[in-house]
């Protein structure tokens, strides 16, 4: 198979197997012990922790390992409004749904959230962000990367926004980690939300980023474990498996990205050039290095997946399916498109893994594929 759906999850690395493998064995000691054999766990966890906070730029004290990146990002938004009445969130209309419908439940607690509008490439203004702030602002919430356009929102920008104003913010840093430079000081983020399953980590563990003496309440409450501030025994197979993928996407970083680019790239131009009706969704230039989503005139995407996969292709819509129905996609809704536009586009992102030939077999593949669902 031709995977083109590392957006959703990425092949486990061998050397990330190979690091977790131990402690999946023989190595099973619980890390809140004091024997030798719970130490050995404890001590793997930080060196784990250590190496997620080397690759983002953070005090390995400020890194607090949780179950998943739709965790970490409700504990961010609601261990930073627990307790607090009537307070005000600002967030995009382009989150995750882990941000957006936590919001929603904000809302029902009492909270107001403003989504902003974002502009037809995806993009959010700092300027909006400034002029959404109100008194009873206590939060901005803003995705460093979109998991469905692959648009790259002005971080450091709206962090300095946020810095000015005296105001927490957190970046849903989920689909940038790996193929763009993570800096919670350059963003000027107060908390940050990662998954290891989109680094080539295994899946069932993520990391929230907080900073210093920022005043967020668990979202778990139980054992002491994760410095008290979040409950419940660690996973340290997992553990160990976020920390090797985060130190290797930082290893590998800058030779991997230029790379997948023109992958990216070659796919990307091969798309738009040579298929009449074919339409890019995102920005052209501030997007993933990883990410192409684009819509094709008249034709069902739905269809077209299942062309790709019976064709050995794996990719993914850019419509969501919510209890059996098919829904346009919210983001794309935000920038523009159309309910059908929407039901026509396709996402297909790339990792490291992929090859020039996989890309010369879909530019082979697609057109023909597209051109067989329009005359049908």
């Amino acid at each position: 198979m031709i995977y083109l759906d590392n957006a959703a999850t990425t092949m486990l690395s061998p050397e990330v197997l190979d690091s977790m493998v131990p402690f999946l064995g023989q190595q099973y000691g619980n890390a809140s012990g004091v024997y030798a054999l719970a130490r050995a766990s404890r001590k793997a966890v930080e060196q784990a922790r250590r190496a997620v906070a080397s690759a983002i730029g953070a005090d390995a004290k400020e890194v607090f390992f949780t179950g998943s990146g739709t965790e970490s990002d409700n504990w961010a938004l609601r261990g930073m409004m627990e307790g607090m009445a009537g307070g005000h969130v600002i967030t995009t209309a382009v989150e995750h749904h882990a941000v957006l419908n936590t919001c929603r439940w904000l809302e029902q607690q009492g909270h107001r959230i403003t989504y902003l509008a974002v502009d037809g490439e995806g993009i959010v203004s700092p300027d909006d962000v400034r002029h959404a702030i109100t008194e009873n602002t206590r939060l901005i919430s803003v995705m460093a990367a979109n998991n469905e356009i692959g648009t790259l929102q002005p971080i450091a920008e709206i962090g300095a926004v946020a810095r000015e104003h005296g105001i927490p913010m957190h970046v849903d840093a989920v689909q940038a980690a790996g193929t763009i430079a993570i800096d919670i000081n350059a963003w000027q983020a107060d908390l940050l939300s990662l998954s290891a399953h989109k680094v080539h980590g295994p899946k069932g563990v993520g990391v929230l980023y907080v900073r210093g003496k920022t005043p967020i309440k668990p979202l778990l409450v139980g054992g002491a474990q994760e410095m008290g501030r979040r409950a419940g025994t660690e996973n340290v197979a997992g553990i160990v498996g976020m920390g090797t993928a985060m130190r290797l996407a930082q290893e590998n970083r800058a030779t991997a990205t230029p790379r997948i680019k023109t992958l990216r790239d070659r796919l990307m131009n091969g798309i738009l050039d040579g298929i009449p009706g074919a339409h890019l969704n995102g920005s052209a230039t501030q997007r993933l290095c990883s990410n192409i989503n684009v819509h094709f005139d008249d034709v069902e995407g739905e269809a077209l997946l299942l062309r790709l996969d019976l064709a050995g292709i794996a990719a993914s819509s850019g419509a969501a399916c919510t209890a059996g129905a098919l829904e346009p996609s919210h983001v794309l809704v935000a920038i523009g498109r159309n309910r059908v536009q929407s039901r026509s586009a396709i996402r297909f992102s790339l990792s490291d893994l992929n090859t020039d030939e996989e890309i010369d077999e879909v530019l082979r593949v697609l057109p023909k594929l597209v051109a067989d669902l329009r005359a049908h």
